[in-house]
């Protein structure tokens, strides 16, 4: 599972489209090792409104 969420992340850090909150979330929750390249991610695109409070994804869009 990680290769194709892996896939995916790579995806939207070439193309700056946001995969999805609950995809991170579930991304987040599941593999600590993706928790690196999400983390990346948002500080690429902080127009997404997702952000890391005490290491909890949250979306400032809820």
């Amino acid at each position: 599972m990680r290769p194709e969420r892996m896939q995916r992340l790579k995806v939207a850090a070439n193309s700056g489209e946001n995969p999805g909150f609950e995809f991170l979330q579930e991304c987040w929750n599941d593999d600590p090792a993706l928790q690196i390249v999400i983390k990346k991610l948002l500080a690429k695109f902080p127009q997404w409104g997702i952000a890391i409070v005490d290491e909890v994804l949250v979306d400032w869009e809820r």
